[in-house]
This record gives C-alpha cells, structure tokens and sequence, in this order.
C-alpha cells in the first residue's frame, strides 16, 4: 500500500489553522466530509470515540487520527500541516504539527491496519518530517508524499 492510494491531491491542507485538538478535528472532518459525500458529523464522532480509547499522537510532532464508518466505500486520508503546533496529548507530550487523517470502511479489516501503518511509516522517517514542514504548498506536499510513500508487499 502506498499513501497515493489514500490520499489525493485535493486531501492535503498545507496550512491548517486549528488551535486546539478537538477544533483540528473538526475541520479535518468537515474537509473528510466534502471528500467523501458522508456527514461532517459522524466522522468528527467515529474520530472522537477513537481518541477516548487514546491519543492518535504517535510522537515527533505526528498524529494518525482514525476511525471506521460503515457507509464509507473506500479508505481514503487527508494530511494537514498546521500553521501552529498544537496540544493532541501524544504519547511523548510533543505538540503536533502534522496530521494525517484516516477513514475506513467498518469492514476494512486488515486494510485498516495497513493504511495506518503504510502512514505511520512515512511519517517516521526524521528526513521527511523536517521537509513536509519546511514545504508549504499543498501540491509540492502531495507530491513530496505521494514520492516518498513506498509500496508495501501484502
């Protein structure tokens, strides 16, 4: 799986303006919702009941919010760089620069799993973190990660 087949050009915010957590969430999942046909709402809810289990913010400034819905069709992200870093209550205590978002069908499965991983994974590599956030158009981001996303054997 490669971040290209989750994410397109049009999912990638190069200057999110969120000042808190929960209003991060918000946007992403008003952006989620024109992306997708499905309410704003029940993503901001499916996104939320995942973050009462624990924080999505894996650390270094990164957050992977996600959540499952059954009406949704396919997988499919949407990354935001933020204007600021904000509190997401990572792991590490960091404050989070960079989101990326994901949406899954409730029958994903193992699908599920490999969209988080194949993100995580981009999302890890120190090099690529310090050029996302020192790039600031959301097309050069797309091709900046659609570039860098290897493909993962299934």
């Amino acid at each position: 799986m490669r971040l290209t087949d989750l994410l397109t050009p049009e999912a990638v915010i190069s200057s999110l303006k969120a000042t808190s957590k929960k209003q991060a969430l918000l946007e992403l999942s008003e952006k989620a919702a024109e992306l997708s046909g499905l309410a704003a709402r029940e993503i901001f809810d499916a996104l939320l009941q995942r973050e009462r289990l624990g924080s999505t913010g894996i650390g270094d400034g990164v957050a992977i919010p996600h959540g499952k819905l059954m009406k949704l069709k396919n997988i499919f992200g949407i990354f935001a760089r933020l204007e600021r870093p904000i509190d997401f209550e990572a792991l590490d205590g960091a404050p989070v620069d960079l989101i990326f978002l994901l949406i899954t069908p409730e029958s994903s499965g193992a699908d599920h799993l490999k969209a988080l991983a194949c993100a995580a994974r981009v999302l890890r590599d120190p090099s690529m973190v310090a050029t996302i956030r020192a790039t600031r158009d959301a097309g050069a981001l797309y091709s900046l990660l659609a570039q860098r996303s290897q493909p993962h054997a299934a």
